[in-house]
């Protein structure tokens, strides 16, 4: 037989043995699919990516190690001294099933008695920082996707300042997203010469990932200062025009003081433990923490490490529990079918529902492919903006004027089942209000999609958003 017959066949084997392969998984049938096009359309590169991102997973090890960590923290009733009236406030009773979907994936139970001061300008939450870092009189822990830049500079020698004093600083960045971080003679480098502790997160090299899928990356962004005060939500620490169109970003931070510090706190102890294998369960890093206010919180943690620790279940309990108006905002939309369905119902039943993304992004693909949802979501009622003023890379949403939802996460496939994100829940109509009036600041800087003009664009571009979308469950 000649070469080419012997290829021929082998790819034929190669189809035929990873069809089970693929459907062993259980993936969602759409992804499914996906994997199969790719495979049965060159099964050379479509065997490749399968072995380096085919995998939702850390690898076994990895795996088995986070599950018994979080295991082992979440249910160590550390948080269980908190005083009765702070476990589990009184809130909306439409929100009761929210909260306990919340519980059942991330583990954390809604608490009272908290405070959160929401912060929209990069230069204010850098300087409020440092200021709160140049204060610490015990620990600083920080966690952040991207660590670069001159932002990074200044915390980092406010960091170095606080370890000369005698602070226990602690800094977790992640490896991709913060490669010169960690560079040789970089600012990792200068914080552990003082006394500091630097750690990357999910180093990307296969070699050292023994094959587990390499694009899982660890998007959190988390502060906490003495046990007392915490920073989430969407803001790395980085340039404002980090990002290579040279936009500047448009993000909002929470400065947050009450129980569920002690959550975010515990988020950063498990992904500083699966890193390090250093248990910072002491009484010192978990004080007990007073009330600093009137609104419930709750913390929600999610990543690749538990098949069940999925967002889109908060957001469909959130988007099935509105009544008048839902207004979300992210950078990246790349939604789920049922995402989409039930904002689509929302908007049925007289709810005004509300989607604003950036017009133009640093991922042309991942924008195509969710510009490809715009028509059926438009068709069922849901209105669409474009904010005009950089790139807005804020993660909220707000339903009614009785919940709120502030962090990592963008409405994307990759934040649903892929990354460590993390996000807090707000309940209140309060602090429902205060992040509204951000997000009808973005509104106002935005130009609404109009669903005929939308029809009329060139075929062209209709066609390259219809084909990164079939390429959507894989990005």
């Amino acid at each position: 037989m000649s070469w080419w017959v012997i290829w021929t066949v082998a790819e034929w084997v190669a189809r035929l043995v990873m069809i089970p392969v693929v459907l062993r998984r259980r993936l969602p049938s759409m992804t499914a699919l996906a994997w199969l096009a790719v495979i049965f359309f060159s099964p050379e590169l479509g065997i490749l990516m399968y072995l380096l991102l085919g995998s939702s997973h850390l690898g076994k090890r990895r795996t088995r190690a986070h599950r018994r960590i979080i295991t082992a923290m979440r249910n160590s009733q550390r948080l269980a001294g908190q005083k009765v009236h702070v476990i589990r406030p009184p809130i909306d009773e439409s929100l009761i099933p929210l909260a306990r979907q919340a519980r059942s994936i991330g583990g954390f139970d809604i608490l009272g008695g908290n405070d959160v001061q929401l912060i929209s300008q990069q230069e204010d939450f850098i300087s409020q920082l440092i200021a709160d870092i140049d204060a610490a009189e015990h620990h600083v822990h920080l966690l952040f996707y991207i660590f670069e830049g001159e932002p990074a500079e200044r915390v980092c020698q406010a960091v170095q300042r606080a370890s000369k004093r005698g602070v226990a600083c602690r800094v977790l960045a992640d490896a991709a997203g913060s490669r010169t971080f960690f560079k040789s003679g970089g600012l990792a480098e200068c914080i552990c010469e003082v006394g500091g502790s630097c750690y990357p997160m999910l180093p990307a090299a296969p070699w050292r990932r023994r094959l587990a899928r390499i694009d899982l990356r660890n998007h959190r962004k988390i502060v906490v200062i003495d046990g007392h005060i915490a920073y989430a939500g969407s803001q790395n620490i980085a340039s404002a025009c980090y990002n290579p169109k040279g936009r500047l970003w448009v993000d909002v931070m929470g400065r947050f003081t009450g129980p569920v510090v002690a959550q975010l706190q515990m988020v950063f102890i498990e992904d500083w433990a699966f890193e390090t294998g250093d248990d910072l369960q002491r009484p010192d890093i978990l004080p007990p923490i007073a009330p600093a206010g009137d609104m419930a919180a709750q913390t929600v943690a999610t990543g690749p490490s538990h098949e069940t620790e999925m967002l889109p279940k908060v957001l469909l309990a959130a988007i099935n529990a509105a009544q008048h108006r839902i207004i979300i905002t992210t950078p990246y939309m790349v939604p789920d079918e049922p995402t989409v369905m039930a904002l689509s119902m929302a908007a049925d039943r007289g709810v005004t529902v509300q989607l604003v993304v950036p017009e133009h992004t640093d991922h042309p693909l991942v924008a195509a492919a969710g510009r490809a949802y715009y028509r059926e979501l438009m068709a069922g009622g849901v209105h669409i903006y474009h904010h005009q003023r950089g790139l807005l890379h804020s993660k909220t949403m707000t339903v009614d004027d009785a919940f709120a939802l502030l962090g990592s996460s963008n409405l994307d496939i990759r934040s649903f089942y892929l990354n460590f994100e993390v996000n807090v829940l707000l309940y209140g109509p309060a602090i429902t209000a205060k992040l509204r009036a951000i997000q009808t600041q973005y509104l106002s800087e935005s130009l609404a999609v109009d669903p005929a003009a939308w029809d009329r664009r060139p075929m062209l571009h209709q066609y390259w958003d219809q084909i990164a979308a079939l390429g959507s469950p894989l990005l």
